[in-house]
């Protein structure tokens, strides 16, 4: 697969640690799992609802795919749909955009329309 763009939602706080070492070395599931979890733009609300749902202090990071080189694998998870996992970490450079995931009324996130 050759999506350009490949998205990450996490904790801001969790980011902005991230951006100051120059590199995200993943969550505590990501590290469990041996990879970096990702989604593409079609999967990210579901992502965040399955995953993240309720939490008001996320952001999401949109990372430039093309930079992970064969770290990189888009592998079958949920229903047989591939996601892109990393198998190595983050390097904050490949970050191209980081947006607030702010709650809606609803309870969900609202997600930028650029994505």
């Amino acid at each position: 697969m050759d999506d350009a763009r490949i998205y990450k939602i996490m904790a801001a706080a969790e980011w902005a640690a991230a951006r100051a070492a120059g590199v995200y070395e993943g969550s505590a599931h990501d590290r469990r799992d041996g990879f970096v979890h990702f989604s593409t733009a079609g999967q990210a609300a579901e992502t965040a609802a399955k995953h993240f749902a309720g939490r008001a202090d996320l952001v999401l990071l949109a990372v430039d795919a093309g930079v992970l080189g064969d770290a990189l694998r888009w592998e079958p998870s949920r229903g047989g749909a591939l996601f892109p996992h990393l198998y190595a970490p983050l390097p904050a450079s490949a970050v191209v955009a980081v947006h607030d995931l702010p709650l809606g009324p609803d309870g969900r996130h609202r997600f930028p329309p650029q994505i």
